[in-house]
């Protein structure tokens, strides 16, 4: 076993284990990877990815040489790459995002340069010499056999039809105007990879709580299983959702075709607990063909329409002559005008 260094960063997606417990490494390199598996990884080329977000939500620049704790994932973005966990002992591997998610490129998007390269030290291990795995901690932990039908707090869920197409400054926003007009309101971000960036810009909105998929033990949700989607929904709604007076505010990662996202989005469970649902798109066609994906897939039409879109007054005029779905422009933050559409 290798002592960890003091300077070592711990990232962002071993957000779920305690600092105390991550002390030491061994230099074994049989194992084959899993999710969740903690590492000691040195940065031996620096590429797109030239900065770590701490588990403690600091973003680290990195420089070649520099140990950091990382974390085996997956990750599902269009816009940069595809990555998945290694299904063989690897010692270099690629870092997929500043969250500290760890794991080999399967496809890239031609516009994404090269990744920053990792070499694996070593698995962190506990006392007993196990190695540690996020999934085996967890900070929430309500019964979800005891879910029921009793009156809950009002949800809002924000989808959208891509990654960046503005559902977290939608969300955002919605924290802020339920916070201004005195509402209690908790917030999440169910799907997506480690980033603690999301849900504190929510918490600086004005939620009371907040949480994501790393409060689970998990460093991303790509390729979960739909069980495991609804069990943190559920176990999220549990433990904030129990006041029909309260808010709760939910951002679903990605588009709405996107596997984890979709999956959600036709479970009646997830339907039935939509009180106001927040449409997210980049320009007027991506509204256009959302709002019919969204009706022809789920059978959901939404109650607002918001997302990079909102910030344009010429791309709000073109929605306008097709839809009259009330705009939310997020960056504006109107708090009285955001809480009459969503209330």
């Amino acid at each position: 076993m290798k002592k960890i260094k003091s300077s070592c960063i711990i990232s962002s997606a071993a957000f779920s284990v305690k600092r105390s417990v991550i002390k030491q490494y061994s230099s074994f390199k049989q194992k084959c990877p899993a999710v969740g598996d903690l590492v000691v990884g040195e940065v031996i080329e620096l590429g797109c990815h030239n900065t770590i977000e701490s588990k403690l939500g600091r973003i680290h620049t990195i420089n070649v040489g520099k140990q950091v704790v990382f974390v085996f994932g997956s990750r599902y973005a269009p816009d940069q790459c595809e990555g998945v966990v290694p299904d063989s002992p690897q010692e270099f591997v690629e870092l997929f995002h500043q969250g500290g998610v760890i794991g080999n490129v399967k496809t890239k998007n031609q516009l994404f340069s090269v990744t920053t390269k990792i070499k694996v030290l070593g698995y962190v291990c506990d006392n007993e010499g196990k190695v540690i795995n996020t999934t085996n901690y967890s900070l929430i932990h309500p019964k979800i056999d005891t879910y029921h039908n009793k009156a809950r707090s009002k949800l809002i869920l924000c989808v959208g039809t891509a990654m960046n197409s503005g559902k977290t400054y939608a969300a955002a926003a919605s924290c802020y105007a339920l916070s201004s007009m005195g509402k209690s309101v908790r917030a999440a971000k169910i799907t997506g990879v480690a980033s603690l960036k999301d849900i504190s810009l929510m918490d600086d909105c004005g939620a009371d709580y907040v949480a994501d998929f790393t409060y689970f033990g998990y460093p991303s949700t790509y390729m979960l299983e739909g069980n495991q989607l609804l069990s943190m929904f559920q176990a999220f709604d549990l433990k904030y959702g129990n006041n029909p007076n309260d808010y709760i505010v939910i951002e679903f990662s990605d588009g709405i075709f996107q596997r984890e996202t979709a999956m959600l989005l036709k479970m009646p469970e997830i339907q039935k607990r939509i009180n106001k649902l927040v449409f997210c798109a980049s320009d007027s066609i991506a509204v256009f063909g959302g709002l019919y994906a969204l009706q022809d897939k789920f059978g959901l039409v939404p109650d607002a329409i918001s997302g990079l879109c909102s910030s344009s007054p010429l791309a709000i005029r073109e929605i306008q002559e097709f839809s009259d779905i009330p705009i939310l422009q997020s960056l504006e933050k109107d708090c009285k005008k955001i809480f009459e559409i969503i209330k």
